[in-house]
């Protein structure tokens, strides 16, 4: 696999470095390739506010890294077709983009109609080209003019029972108004506006189509005289229109899992609303459907309600199918209304396999699962799922060519809505809250040590209405590790030596009790569940966690006494306590629809106090690998200028409590499913205290920029539809664990010692 990416390096380099061939003869006579495309204002904040840029649909040929690879990889191919080779260049290459006049009047037309759109009725858009042999330089030169503004704003309203809500009572709420520019958009959002005012309160056939504009302007002037009209209501434009009616919520039924024509019909009555089902066959319990509901007999229609009462329904995992339906009873302003609820397959079965690759270590793990999405006939998830794994290590000194085997179980129930005393559920359902409680068991047989963790979680997620931000809370994390056996050579030779006594290592080897209170916030400016890679997007993700306080409280005011280590325990064992706080961004920018850059920074700091001198082994940073500074291996970095000399324990003495992730990264779009990535990392990690065995290690605010790691390189992504395969290899370009010439192997370069091959499943960021 290295040497795979080794040669698709250097293909990529050569087509950079190799002198442009002729395009010329690609090019028919009297076409031009298109050289650049570029648009340009004279007003450059009006181009911003209406992407004016992407209007401009006819792009030159892409770009990797800057360089028209793909033009030149097609200019290699030849004339002949039917040489196999011809066709294989022509594939991975790309034609010549040439000028097509057509488009470029389309593109004209598409600019002037947004610009008329938002006010600029005499805008100018004009074309400049600049011809240098057979290459054009194409350039929109946008002139918007003076903007259209709204003079007066009247209102008339053919049906009397709306005109106080239109003409007087929402004027203050209105999106249109005097000295407003005149703008479509607007427009259409007053529409909406005032549309969805009504169906909210009752006008069930009330359509923005009732609502029209009529705009007068005069000779010579930019001053709009504009009316809002608002018409009565006729069906199909046959019969004579009639005043908007108010609509009341009938009855509702609930049909589940209900297929005409076979079978009886039961039908129950509960809480006002009535379910029925064919044969009794009843997936869920009446109380989840009705509390989902916000349509009520008696209350008047409501479109928001309808909305939410939709989406409160497809939310549920047990669910593969809803709709919720209205039924006008003939001569009367009623609506009867159907919900109709079809469950999903309640059971499934998984099975995984997977290749283990840990710093070199070659293994495979084989998970199995069971799911049930309907547990309790209330939409509760519960999942089971068990995993062993088995790999080759290298081991510590002494027990080389030994093996490593995992075993795991996890048991996970999660229920849909915010189970917490005084939050109503009708606050879950709007955030699309759900809770979680999850057990699981970890059994880990190295030679050197066997280990045991158990661990019990509380937990709640959370949106906010528009799916933006994303929230978790850790109520309660338990976990109890525990070392039944550590063999006689490990624990003489590398806890208890004299000369490697480590207290970071010889307090990962102890028992142990984490209970942790946690909370993360997540905020996609895209959206929850939208992919940022190649968008303009941005991403904010903050965490923070602590352990051991309520513990150590108890433990203090009722006078506790500490162990040898200095410790409270809680039966029998020392517990954790600490802080640790986290914040990771990542900003993402489109240049055009082929090349991006982006932008990640991450930053934790992790503070042990109290009953902690030391963090638990799974709280600490660590740096280097696929997702960190890609010139080092996974956890071969740090902390600061440390450099370990006993490789055996160095997986634990290279952690720290503070860590730096710098990044950025060029993307481009190759062929097929293959984009290319040119990237600088830079970034380490420290401890707060000093520590004997990690000399070099600890954060100094006048000394840590001169411990910051920076590596380069280059990768290679694979688009696989449901997830990404990507190869990334790193070069060293500053190593803060030398001096001299070493500080700096850009300058002096040793691919052996400085290279770093990375094979990883998603993005980095």
């Amino acid at each position: 696999m290295k040497k795979l990416f080794l040669h698709i390096t250097m293909l990529i380099a050569m087509c950079l470095l190799a002198p442009s061939c002729s395009v010329d003869k690609y090019i028919p006579e009297g076409s031009y390739l298109l050289d650049r495309v570029s648009v340009t204002c004279d007003d450059e904040e009006l181009m911003k506010t209406y992407l004016l840029n992407d209007y401009a649909t006819q792009n030159t040929n892409s770009k990797w890294f800057g360089a028209r690879v793909p033009l030149r990889i097609y200019c290699l191919s030849g004339q002949d077709t039917t040489k196999s080779r011809t066709r294989l260049l022509r594939r991975i290459g790309e034609a010549p983009v040439l000028y097509d006049s057509l488009t470029s009047s389309k593109i004209v037309g598409d600019m002037k109609k947004v610009l008329g759109n938002a006010g600029y009725m005499k805008a100018e858009v004009s074309q400049v080209k600049d011809v240098r042999g057979k290459k054009m330089a194409l350039e929109y030169h946008i002139s918007p003019n003076e903007r259209y503004t709204l003079r007066n704003v009247d209102r008339v309203v053919d049906d009397e029972g709306l005109r106080h809500f239109v003409c007087v009572e929402d004027t203050a709420n209105s999106l249109v108004k005097e000295d407003y520019p005149l703008d479509v958009n607007m427009l259409n959002g007053e529409r909406n506006r005032i549309a969805n005012y009504l169906r909210n309160n009752g006008y069930y056939k009330f359509t923005k189509d009732n609502v029209k504009f009529s705009a007068d302007t005069a000779a010579n002037s930019t001053e709009v005289d504009l009316t809002i009209i608002v018409k009565k209501h006729q069906e199909n434009g046959r019969v004579k229109a009639s005043e908007h009616k108010k609509y009341t919520i009938g009855d509702v039924h609930f049909l589940t899992d209900v297929v005409s024509g076979r079978g009886n019909i039961d039908t129950l009555k509960y809480r006002g609303f009535y379910f029925l089902s064919q044969n009794g066959n009843v997936k869920f319990r009446k109380k989840l459907l009705a509390s989902h509901s916000l349509i009520r007999t008696g209350d008047l229609y409501n479109e928001q309600k309808f909305k939410r009462t939709y989406n409160n329904y497809t939310r549920l995992g047990a669910v593969a199918y809803s709709s919720v339906q209205f039924n006008e009873r003939p001569g009367e302003d009623i609506l009867d209304c159907d919900i109709t609820i079809n469950h999903a397959k309640e059971n499934s079965f998984g099975v995984d396999v997977e290749a283990t690759n840990s710093a070199g270590d070659l293994g495979a793990a084989l998970s199995t699962s069971f799911q049930n999405r309907n547990l309790f006939n209330g939409s509760e998830s519960f999942l089971f799922k068990i995993r062993g794994a088995y790999e080759a290590i290298t081991g510590l000194e002494g027990y080389e060519g030994n093996n490593y085997v995992e075993f795991g179980a996890e048991a996970r129930l999660g229920f849909p809505a915010f189970l917490f005393p005084y939050v109503k559920r009708e606050w879950g359902m709007l955030h699309n809250a759900s809770s979680e409680i999850s057990l699981q068991y970890n059994l880990q047989n190295r030679p050197e040590f066997q280990r045991r963790v158990l661990s019990a979680a509380w937990r709640y997620k959370w949106s906010s209405r528009d799916a933006h931000i994303q929230h978790k809370f850790d109520l309660l994390e338990v976990s109890y590790v525990y070392m039944p056996w550590i063999s006689r050579t490990f624990k003489e030779q590398y806890l208890d030596s004299l000369g490697k006594t480590n207290a970071i290592l010889k307090y990962n080897y102890e028992n142990q009790l984490i209970t942790k209170l946690g909370y993360t916030y997540t905020y996609n400016s895209l959206g929850a569940r939208e992919q940022t890679y190649g968008k303009n997007a941005y991403t904010v993700k903050f965490n923070i966690e602590t352990s051991g306080n309520v513990l150590y409280g108890i433990s203090n005011m009722a006078g506790a006494k500490k162990n040898d280590m200095g410790q409270y325990e809680f039966c029998g064992i020392g517990y954790a306590q600490y802080v640790r706080g986290d914040l990771d961004l990542a900003k993402s920018i489109k240049i055009d629809k082929n090349n991006s850059v982006a932008f990640h920074g991450a930053f934790g700091v992790a503070y042990p106090y109290g009953n902690s001198k030391q963090l638990p082994f799974e709280k600490r940073y660590f740096a280097g690998g696929a997702n960190s500074v890609r010139g080092w291996s996974v956890r071969s970095l740090g902390p600061g200028k440390y450099n370990g000399k006993d490789k055996g324990i160095n997986f634990l003495n290279q952690s720290g409590d503070i860590k730096i992730d710098l990044s950025m990264e060029f993307r481009a779009k190759l062929f097929w499913k293959f984009s290319g990535a040119a990237f600088v990392d830079a970034g380490n990690i420290w401890t707060i205290r000093d520590y004997e065995d990690q000399p070099g290690g600890a954060f100094r605010i006048d000394k840590f920029y001169d411990q910051i790691a920076v590596a380069y390189g280059i990768g290679l992504r694979m688009d696989a539809n449901f997830f990404i395969v990507r190869f990334d290899g790193g070069m060293k370009a500053v190593n803060p664990m030398y001096s001299g010439k070493e500080h700096y192997p850009i300058f002096h370069p040793v691919f052996s010692r400085d290279f770093a091959f990375h094979f990883a499943v998603g993005l980095p960021f």
